[in-house]
């Protein structure tokens, strides 16, 4: 086949299986809906499961387990002393240790056929109690935020490995070639502690790397053409600006980044014509905005983010990422009392709309909503009202996908400082998660220098006493 520069294709399809030595057939596979040619192929699942898709409600900064999720009466009590000498001392980030124990001043009730315990700070997500797992022993290896949030995205607290949207991409892939099959979505500008890289290919070809959405206007980026340029001029366009890169890309096909890039053109291309459908919210009815919060100032953000990753779930894509205090804001070294009620009320009622209104549209069991952050907070006190951080044992929730709610799993200890029954590392909620959605995580493997890579770095166990 010659790959002469001033080769004239007689068609689109022959310009694009000629182009840079037929390497631009890559590209024709993907708009064929074929496997894609440059990367694994895609997957079936590996077992029977319910959860097609995954929303990932990360609060960035790390929630307070003690005054949301998981009730500690013992901490009231022994409130401004030290704590107990039976306690192994914890290593804190802030190296206060030894600082008194902080009272909870939240109102506590509980909820459900369950009785789960529940805080003021989430009054409406209680009212999906029956829906909930909630998950108290969870654990990290992650001390501080750049490691805390590295390890629950990827794994590791180092970066520069693949985040769980990558793998989750990577082994069933997207129902819909048109839109990306992992979309991540901030609740500000803000940058999240290790950027890009949370939502990051790794070692992976880069065409399983997240997307991010905006969550202002339009929430995909010059998506529309720009004044002027009808859609055959953006082809022509397109085809000229992939010649040039396939060209360039032939003798340089380790470049993942540039098969991505070429790819992202044309997913961009295919994008124009079904994404605006998919993120139009002016279609949705004023009772359904209400019931995310979208006519609340204070809830308006986080809900439209809520009701776009329901659309996006009805168009299959696979894994959604919503952050929470984006810039590590859910941090609460000092006034937690002020930060966590403004940014608990922010996302309460949008998280219970977006349970309600999976639940009605029967898209709740086929659905695994996360909720959590990198780690939790330390029963006792940083700068009088304040907490540090907390990995040795703190709270996740987990809903629809085939889990069974209305149930507490594992435990901390009386005052939630350490997980002491069941206790679930990162690399356990990982391999939980891929397990819900059909995939064996020990199968789940991608060959980087030679060796099988996992994302649970072989360390993880799904909790199989979650499903339903």
């Amino acid at each position: 086949m010659s790959c002469h520069r001033y080769d004239i294709p007689h068609s689109r399809r022959d310009f694009l299986q000629t182009a840079g030595c037929g390497f631009g057939a890559v590209a024709l596979a993907a708009l064929m809906g074929e496997q894609q040619a440059a990367a694994a192929p895609l997957r079936v699942p590996q077992r029977a499961a319910k959860a097609k898709s995954v929303i990932f409600l990360f609060m960035e900064g790390g929630p307070s387990h003690l005054d949301t999720f998981d009730y500690k009466p013992l901490l009231n009590k022994l409130a401004g002393q030290s704590l107990p000498a039976s306690f192994k001392p914890p290593i804190t980030a802030m190296g206060e240790s030894k600082s008194p124990l902080l009272e909870c001043k939240r109102t506590w009730k509980q909820y459900g056929q369950g009785g789960l315990w529940i805080s003021d700070w989430f009054q409406n997500v209680a009212q999906h109690a029956d829906d909930l797992a909630v998950i108290h022993s969870c654990a990290s290896s992650g001390i501080n935020h750049a490691g805390g949030v590295c390890s629950m995205n990827t794994g590791s607290v180092f970066g520069g490995r693949p985040s769980l949207g990558a793998w989750a991409q990577y082994g069933l892939g997207t129902s819909n070639q048109n839109l990306p099959g992992f979309v991540v979505i901030k609740d500000s500008e803000a940058t999240v502690v290790n950027g890009v890289r949370n939502w990051g290919n790794g070692f992976m070809p880069a065409v399983y790397q997240g997307v991010e959405f905006t969550s202002e206007g339009t929430p995909i980026k010059f998506l529309d053409n720009p004044k002027g340029v009808d859609r055959q001029r953006q082809r022509d366009k397109l085809d000229l600006l992939g010649a040039l890169n396939r060209e360039y890309g032939a003798s340089r096909t380790s470049n993942t980044e540039l098969e991505a890039r070429i790819r992202g053109y044309e997913l961009a291309y295919q994008m124009q014509a079904e994404a605006p459908e998919a993120v139009d919210l002016s279609k949705e009815t004023e009772a359904t905005k209400q019931l995310y919060g979208m006519d609340d100032e204070k809830t308006a953000v986080f809900g439209r983010n809520c009701l776009l990753a329901r659309r996006l779930v009805e168009n299959g894509v696979r894994f959604i990422q919503l952050y929470s205090g984006a810039g590590s804001k859910w941090d609460s070294h000092k006034g937690i009392e002020v930060n966590h009620s403004r940014l608990c009320n922010a996302v309460d009622k949008p998280i219970a709309g977006l349970l309600a209104d999976l639940k009605a549209r029967g898209l709740l069991d086929e659905t695994l909503v996360i909720w959590g952050g990198e780690f939790g907070r330390t029963p006792m006190s940083e700068q009088g009202d304040g907490r540090d951080h907390n990995p040795t044992g703190f709270t996740m929730w987990m809903a629809g996908g085939g889990v069974k709610g209305g149930q507490t799993y594992g435990a901390t200890d009386d005052l939630g400082l350490y997980a002491i029954e069941d206790r679930l590392h990162v690399h356990d909620l990982h391999a939980t998660i891929l397990y819900l959605m059909g995939l064996d995580h020990t199968k789940l493997t991608y060959n980087h220098k030679g060796l099988p890579e996992r994302i649970d770095q072989n360390e993880g166990h799904p909790f199989t006493r979650l499903l339903g």
